[in-house]
C-alpha cells in the first residue's frame, strides 16, 4: 500500500553520503543529506530560492464517476499509526506522528470541533491546520481513500486542496490523472515520486513542506 511508502528501506531513501549545496555569505558549505531534510522540515533550507506562490484555484469535481472506483476506501484500525512518521523529523511532521483515528459519533464530534464537512462521502474535521477523517459520524457515509492529516491552506476543503496539488504536480510532470480531488494510489504514487526528486520524507500525502515546495502554501 502507499501507507506503507515513507518506511520502505529503498535505496533512493537512505540519507547517508549525500550533500546538498548551500550558500552562506558567499560561501558555498555543504550539508548532509539528513541535516538538509530536517532544516527543509523546519523551513530553513531553500532560503535563498522560493519556489513561486500559486493562488488557489476552485474544481468543479462533480463526477459521475464512483470515488471507490479511482481510489478505493481504507478501512478503520483503531489505534493504527502511519507506518514510517516516527522517522519524520520536524514540527510540520508532528501531525503525521502523533495521528491515530477515532472513531465517534455526530454528539462527540460536534461538541469538540466547530468545523466539519462532508467530501466524497465521509465526513472531515479541521484542526489546528489539518483535515482529518471524522470516522463515525455518520457510519453510513464512511469513506475515506486516505486515512490521515491532509494539511489546509486559504480556507479550502479538503478536496479542493488535494485538486490544487494535482494540478501543481500535473503541471510539473508528476501526475497524469484527472484532478479530482481525491487522495488515492494514482496520486499518492505522484506525491511521492515529487517529495523523493525534491529531498523531502517521503509521506505520500498532502503535507505542509510539500505544499510549500510547490508554491501551494
Amino acid at each position: 500500500s502507499f501507507q506503507g511508502l515513507a518506511a520502505r528501506p529503498a535505496q533512493d531513501q537512505q540519507r547517508h553520503g549525500h550533500v546538498f549545496p548551500r550558500r552562506q555569505g558567499g560561501q558555498q558549505v555543504e550539508l548532509l543529506e539528513d541535516e538538509a531534510d530536517l532544516l527543509a522540515a523546519e523551513g530553513d533550507l531553500g532560503s535563498t530560492r522560493q519556489p513561486r506562490q500559486v493562488g488557489a484555484q476552485h474544481f468543479n469535481l462533480a463526477t459521475k464517476t464512483s470515488p471507490t472506483s479511482i481510489a478505493p476506501a481504507v478501512t478503520y484500525r483503531a489505534g493504527s499509526r502511519i507506518q514510517g512518521s516516527q522517522t519524520w523529523q520536524g514540527s510540520r511532521y508532528t501531525a503525521f506522528r502523533n495521528y491515530s483515528p477515532q472513531w465517534h459519533d455526530r454528539n462527540w464530534w460536534g461538541s469538540r470541533y466547530n468545523r466539519i464537512v462532508f467530501v466524497f462521502g465521509g465526513w472531515y474535521y479541521w484542526d489546528a491546520g489539518y483535515w482529518y477523517p471524522a470516522w463515525g459520524y455518520d457510519p453510513g457515509y464512511s469513506y475515506y481513500p486516505y486515512d490521515g492529516p491532509i494539511y489546509g491552506y486559504h480556507n479550502l476543503p479538503p478536496d479542493q486542496v488535494i485538486a490544487n496539488a494535482q494540478a501543481a504536480l500535473q503541471q510539473q510532470g508528476y501526475y497524469r490523472g484527472q484532478v479530482d480531488g481525491l487522495l488515492g494510489p494514482l496520486t499518492r504514487a505522484a506525491v511521492a515520486d515529487y517529495q523523493r526528486d525534491h529531498g523531502l520524507y517521503i509521506t505520500s500525502a498532502i503535507d505542509r513542506p510539500t505544499l510549500s515546495s510547490l508554491g501551494l502554501a
